[in-house]
């Protein structure tokens, strides 16, 4: 399963971001994992983002076509608003499902989160459902009036919610850094074994279309569930560490002038939110 959720950062005036971001753990039972696998996608050519949560196999095959489909400027007609995208999506989704071998190939349900957004404030999220009993539905969340969760999915979503309670109500409540340092701070310690591996994190801001973001966690570079080495080209992405700082990848630091983003409700365990900031006074790749 999964841990999977959804939220956005307002500033004092509008909406300015809104956030998916899962874990990246695929687990077939208690023993059987692999921590490397994408579960959310943003797309290119359109304010777009999505992530999922369930079943595996069949996202994985048609999320990724939705994907090329974008790059390739198959998926939406020119000048779409938000809602038409959904529904374009939500088609491209179901239309061809019946086909699909679901007694032998399909767990008991899937969970697909979309947030589209139209102009720069209009944002709008809803979650694609298919349960063995009833089959697909289709269901808007509201966005909320602050800095605050839109949807939580997924086996670990427990877990998550019991201690994102106390950072909603700590010094940094209300916050876009408090809900993605909840999100690592269960992952180092969450006891759902089928949720595990970094998180990733895809986001759309009030301008231009969905972005990828590359996540430092445990010292060590991610970039949509994967492990990413040293190279060149790290900073042609934006990087988040565990405090949702805005960050260095390449140098395995905060990016000079960013804001530091203070956590008080850090983790027990000794691989830490903090751990990569005792090892890594004078920053570079030896702490990689």
């Amino acid at each position: 399963m999964t841990l999977l959720l959804s939220w956005i950062g307002k500033d004092s005036r509008k909406t300015s971001s809104v956030y998916i971001a899962s874990d990246s753990r695929f687990s077939w039972n208690p023993t059987k994992r692999y921590d490397y696998g994408r579960k959310v996608f943003a797309l290119k050519k359109s304010p777009d983002i999505l992530g999922y949560c369930g079943d595996v196999l069949y996202p994985t095959i048609i999320l990724n076509q939705i994907l090329e489909m974008d790059n390739d400027g198959l998926l939406f007609p020119t000048n779409t608003k938000n809602i038409e995208r959904i529904n374009i999506v939500f088609e491209e989704i179901t239309k061809r499902f019946d086909t699909y071998p679901v007694d032998i190939a399909m767990r008991n349900s899937l969970e697909i989160i979309h947030i589209s957004r139209d102009n720069e404030v209009d944002f709008i999220c809803y979650v694609y459902s298919w349960k063995r009993e009833n089959g697909w539905s289709k269901t808007e969340h509201i966005i909320p009036e602050s800095s605050d969760k839109v949807i939580i999915l997924g086996s670990g979503k427990d877990e998550f919610f019991d201690r994102y309670l106390r950072y909603y109500n700590g010094n940094n409540g209300k916050t876009s850094r408090a809900i993605f340092q909840c999100l690592c701070h269960t992952l180092l310690e969450i006891k759902d074994l089928q949720c595990g591996g970094s998180p990733q994190l895809v986001g759309l801001y009030n301008r231009f279309n969905g972005k990828n973001f590359g996540v430092v966690y445990n010292n060590k570079r991610y970039y949509l569930g994967k492990e990413v080495s040293i190279s060149e080209n790290l900073n042609r992405i934006e990087w988040r560490n565990e405090l949702f700082e805005r960050y260095d990848g390449s140098k395995l630091k905060i990016l000079e002038g960013a804001q530091k983003q203070p956590n008080d409700l850090k983790p027990l365990r000794s691989e830490s939110l903090y751990l990569h900031k005792e090892k890594n006074n004078g920053g570079g790749e030896k702490n990689a």
